[in-house]
């Protein structure tokens, strides 16, 4: 076989073959037959290899030569170059969603960011990609080499405490009994800021084949098919066709978080007859053969799978949009992590994460299908289904009056996607607010003089009505001066105020903890003025 010194490869320059024994191979090994198989599986090739040249499998077919970026594929066969791995100087390991869906892009981002030439290529190791980079636009010296392996989340943390990885992805927030075990082995606080580092959020969809004339489910809908109580699509308004549930190994982040969300507090149970895949892209090739197959996707790997809108048990619909995954208040919603250990970052890995988390990452991080920590905004109109919600006829004299009020300052602002949450039982915000505070500093600091600005807090349902509404202006307030705190002088442009509304205008139902937790969150609302200009 050939092995590839990638660490040797310069702009333009064939990567180094290492010969066996100093021979030349014989033209019958270079002419031997290969596959390059794709990650998604769209791309499957069987042809004579013939070369490696500037990240490019050349491959001899019936078609003539193919030239095949080595980022996509991966090679299979006797005569395929083997890439020097062992040498990388930052190895990440864990989330395939992570991994195969974002990282690639990310790499060649962070080539860009640095004025640098990135030769990037999945190596014959499945779910392995390789990035070398070079400065100066590709004439300069190495600037570091990076080997991503993607798995499962569950091994970002398994290779965190072993050190056979710097940097672990992952899909799902760390467990406790995992931060435990890595603080023992001294990495240090797992969840400090300095250790846990959001980089996106994601939606989880709900997919079934194209051809499948459901559209919507009830969450009970989806536990009874994902449970096996429910065995046929007809049960629930479909065709008269089996369904086949399709679901991930154990340890996966994608697992871990469908099953907390669609199940809450009760235990999760799978039907017998589940089909289990490795990866995003393995589900959604599935659902897209089966016509009877029910599974779900992170947003990025829908891949023409047909996504469900879904209802929840107290009624309200949750449509799975880029605005209501960054407020977090769809239902899949889920956040994309990287962790690190305190005692053996290296230089090089915190440069990576430092750009990771910047907003010269938004857009790489949206290219590749996946919703950024950008600020985005969404205008409040009163046909919405919000202020529609307002309109209760059921509610007493003294409510109605509260959200007349809401609707007349919703008239005059639109709401941010910044929204600010606050760890269980304390007026702390969660591990995103610090992120999320710098980001919206730096937002309102480009706004014209004299926008006008309102932090917004509501509740949850637990507690008198009036208590509840103190709590959320207490609660707005408190971010007002915490952002103004931050950002100093800069905001000095920018007329701010508080109200809040307590516990009217839920997110979504407030009938276990989770949903009382996103209920309890701080909004921040632009006038009108300044959105348009």
């Amino acid at each position: 076989m050939k092995r590839i010194n990638s660490l040797m490869k310069k702009r333009g320059v064939t990567a180094l073959i290492a010969i066996t024994a100093g021979m030349m191979l014989p033209h019958a090994v270079l002419a031997e037959e290969v596959t390059l198989k794709s990650s998604d599986g769209t791309v499957n090739i069987v042809g004579d290899y013939v070369d490696f040249v500037d990240d490019h499998y050349v491959v001899r077919t019936a078609l003539g030569d193919l030239r095949i970026t080595a980022s996509r594929v991966r090679c299979e066969g006797a005569a395929c170059p083997v890439f020097e791995t062992t040498s990388a100087g930052v190895k990440i390991a864990g989330s395939d969603t992570v991994g195969l869906g974002l990282m690639p892009l990310l790499m060649s981002g962070y080539a860009s960011h640095l004025d640098a030439e990135a030769s990037i290529v999945a190596t014959e190791t499945a779910g392995e990609v390789l990035a070398n980079f070079i400065g100066d636009g590709g004439f300069g010296d190495e600037l570091g080499s990076y080997l991503v392996t993607s798995t499962s989340s569950g091994d970002a943390f398994k290779t965190l405490q072993a050190g056979s990885a710097e940097i672990g992805m992952a899909s799902r927030r760390i467990k406790p009994a995992e931060a435990r075990e890595l603080k023992a082995d001294g990495a240090g606080n797992m969840v400090s800021p300095n250790q846990e580092h959001i980089v996106a959020v994601d939606s989880l969809v709900v997919v079934t084949h194209p051809s499948n004339p459901i559209d919507i489910l009830k969450k009970s809908q989806i536990q009874d098919i994902y449970s096996g109580k429910i065995t046929n699509w007809s049960a629930v308004g479909g065709d008269d066709v089996p369904i086949k549930v399709v679901t991930r190994q154990d340890g996966s982040g994608t697992r871990s978080v469908f099953e907390d969300r669609i199940f809450l507090d009760d235990e999760a149970t799978l039907s017998g007859n589940a089909v289990v895949v490795d990866g995003n892209n393995e589900m959604a090739a599935m659902v897209n053969e089966d016509a009877g197959a029910f599974g779900y996707v992170g947003y990025a790997f829908q891949r023409g799978a047909k996504p469900l809108t879904i209802i929840n048990h107290c009624g309200i619909t949750m449509v799975p949009d880029a605005f209501s995954a960054k407020t977090e208040e769809y239902a899949l919603q889920r956040r994309l992590y990287m962790y690190t250990r305190e005692d053996s970052l290296s230089a090089e890995g915190q440069t990576f994460v430092d750009y990771v988390k910047s907003e010269a990452a938004d857009g790489v991080i949206a290219k590749a299908g996946f919703i950024e920590l950008g600020v985005s905004k969404r205008v409040q109109s009163l046909d919405s289904p919000r202020a529609r919600a307002l309109l209760d006829p059921n509610a007493d004299r003294f409510e109605t009056g509260v959200r007349q009020e809401m609707l007349t300052q919703m008239s005059t602002f639109d709401r941010l996607s910044t929204t600010f949450r606050f760890r269980t039982g304390s007026s702390l915000l969660d591990e995103r607010g610090t992120l999320d505070m710098g980001r919206l500093a730096d937002y309102l600091e480009t706004m014209p003089q004299g926008t006008k600005v309102q932090f917004i807090g509501f509740t949850d349902s637990v507690g008198a009505f009036e208590s509840n509404r103190a709590l959320s202006i207490g609660r707005a307030g408190s971010v007002q001066k915490d952002i103004l705190k931050l950002a100093g002088d800069r905001l000095s442009h920018i007329e701010m105020s508080h109200n809040g509304f307590g516990e009217i205008a839920p997110s979504t139902c407030n009938t276990d903890e989770h949903g009382r937790s996103v209920n309890r969150r701080v909004e921040v609302w632009i006038g009108k003025e300044a959105s348009s200009s």
